[in-house]
């Protein structure tokens, strides 16, 4: 139930207009967010690299039906990836775009605009030596998310997908996308979806397991997206029966959760890729990581409520 709440929170617009009036304080937003700046994004990015971790970047910011702000996404994407090219961050920084964020849902053209916004995004990131994640929203995009992925594949084969194991459709979508060459992040998912569409409670995590068994087994590139020590120990022993190599699959977490855990699985030989997001619209990211792990949300009301 409080899972259920928090994420039709993070869709409420006066909610998050209260919230993002509150300033960036360090004991809430900034555990999870590198900061709001380019520079914020790219400090962050040397410490983790530096420690031997992977990082993937995120704008934020979703959902926009503004031409001009999906504009500025790209914009934003281009700067960053310009400055990871310029510090040779490339080999171990990629970027994760939502296709929202640079006009999916424009009326008439959106998937059009997304599709040539998310090109030139792509065009930058192999200039700058990485690569381009395109993530996954609520149930009602993922077939456009999905095709757009499939065009953008044609000239940058290494694009990588998100799958969802709470979709009851997913089990299949792995199927289907775990080829040669298929970069693929498996995640549980974290929008409020229909019942008719969607696993919920322990089905999600059996789900996963399947879908994860689907991965291993193929001859793509699988991205383990997970925290729980249990998921991600029978990764493990997945990629083990499986005879995978270290570094043909990785395990992924975000940013600011079980850091620890993170440089531990590092330290012992796996690849592990942080989830790093940046900006100023971080309420609907932040709310539904509360919603993953609802013993956060104290944090989140403190800080809500501090003006320091």
């Amino acid at each position: 139930m409080l899972r259920r709440l928090l994420l039709k929170a993070a869709g409420n617009e006066r909610i998050k207009d209260a919230a993002l009036a509150v300033p960036l304080t360090r004991g809430v937003v900034a555990r999870f967010v590198a900061g709001e700046t380019t520079e914020d994004a790219l400090d962050t990015c040397r410490l983790l690299s530096a420690e031997g971790l992977l990082v993937t970047v995120d704008h934020l910011g979703e959902d926009t039906t503004d031409r001009g702000h999906a504009e500025q996404v790209t914009a934003a994407y281009l700067e960053l990836l310009a400055a990871i090219r310029a510090e040779g961050l490339g080999p171990s920084v990629e970027v994760s775009v939502k296709l929202s964020a640079i006009g999916q849902l424009l009326p008439g053209d959106g998937e059009t605009v997304a599709l040539e916004k998310a090109r030139s995004i792509s065009a930058a990131a192999r200039n700058a030596g990485t690569t381009v994640t395109v993530d996954m929203e609520d149930h009602t995009t993922t077939d456009s998310t999905l095709s757009i992925v499939e065009e953008l594949r044609k000239d940058f084969p290494s694009t990588g997908a998100v799958l969802q194991s709470y979709l009851r459709r997913t089990e299949a979508d792995c199927e289907r996308l775990a080829g040669s060459g298929s970069r693929i992040r498996l995640c549980k998912g974290a929008y409020a979806e229909p019942d008719e569409v969607a696993f919920s409670g322990a089905d999600i995590d059996l789900a996963y397991v399947r879908c994860l068994k689907v991965l291993m087994q193929g001859q793509g590139y699988p991205m383990v997206a997970t925290h729980d020590p249990r998921l991600v120990a029978i990764a493990l022993d997945l990629a083990s029966r499986n005879h995978r190599a270290p570094d043909s699959w990785e395990l992924q977490m975000l940013h600011g959760i079980r850091p620890d855990e993170q440089r531990r699985l590092v330290a012992a030989g796996h690849q592990v890729r942080v989830y790093l997001p940046y900006g100023t619209d971080w309420y609907g990211y932040l709310v539904r990581r509360m919603a993953e792990k609802p013993s956060n949300l104290a944090l989140f009301l403190k800080g809500l409520t501090s003006r320091g």
